[in-house]
């Protein structure tokens, strides 16, 4: 299963940026390996996943926020 979701975040990335399939591939992994490791602990699978699409939300929010317009041209520079 965990290598399933690691090999599909990389190919999703690949898809849509054309790169970062590495960065990709290791943030999945350690994502998947914290997300174990809490539940084994006890934790409630389903509050994890609610606190990572928080996450998730807190940083599209803050990289939409620092993002800037360019050009077509300003892009090659």
């Amino acid at each position: 299963m965990g290598a399933q979701l690691v090999k599909e975040a990389a190919s999703k990335t690949n898809d849509v940026a054309g790169d970062g399939t590495t960065t990709a591939t290791l943030l999945a992994q350690s994502i998947i390996n914290a997300g174990f490791k809490n539940v084994t602990a006890g934790a409630n699978p389903m509050i994890l996943k609610i606190g990572m699409e928080k996450g998730v939300e807190a940083v599209v929010a803050e990289i939409k926020r620092m993002a800037k317009t360019v050009k077509d041209t300003d892009v090659a520079k």
